[in-house]
């Protein structure tokens, strides 16, 4: 059985500014810290995570949602690959942020939720508060 998650942050940030961070190679990898490659165009391939998260890009709408299949390097073999959907809702005083990170292999989401706190969320936070 598949599994998801949903988590949601809020950023001091626009829409705009968050979704071409996402996006960009640069700031992709300062705001994790590990090295990214990554480019705002439907259909090219990305890495992230010094090359542990790989997929590609399949739904771009401007500074509201990016789809993208993705898997880790501790996916099964056979699996496929997972659903990342991230949305950008301007809200008062910034954007939430919500990821939806579906079809991950049964009994791997507790340590991507944990994952998507420590490498992306907490990280982003921070890095975003200099924004």
């Amino acid at each position: 059985m598949k599994e998801s998650i949903k988590i949601s942050q809020l950023f001091p940030v626009s829409a705009k500014r968050l979704y071409d961070a996402w996006l960009n190679s640069k700031e992709h990898s300062e705001f994790t810290g590990s090295k990214a490659e990554i480019k705002p165009r439907l259909g090219t391939d990305f890495t992230a995570g010094d090359g542990y998260i790989s997929g590609h890009n399949v739904v771009l709408q401007p500074f509201s949602r990016i789809v993208q299949a993705w898997r880790t390097s501790d996916f099964p073999e056979a699996a496929i690959d997972s659903k990342l959907e991230i949305l950008f809702e301007k809200v008062n005083g910034g954007t939430r942020l919500t990821l939806i990170h579906t079809q991950l292999p049964a009994g791997q989401v507790t340590e991507y939720e944990k994952g998507w706190k420590q490498y992306y969320l907490k990280p982003m936070k921070s890095y975003f508060k200099k924004s």
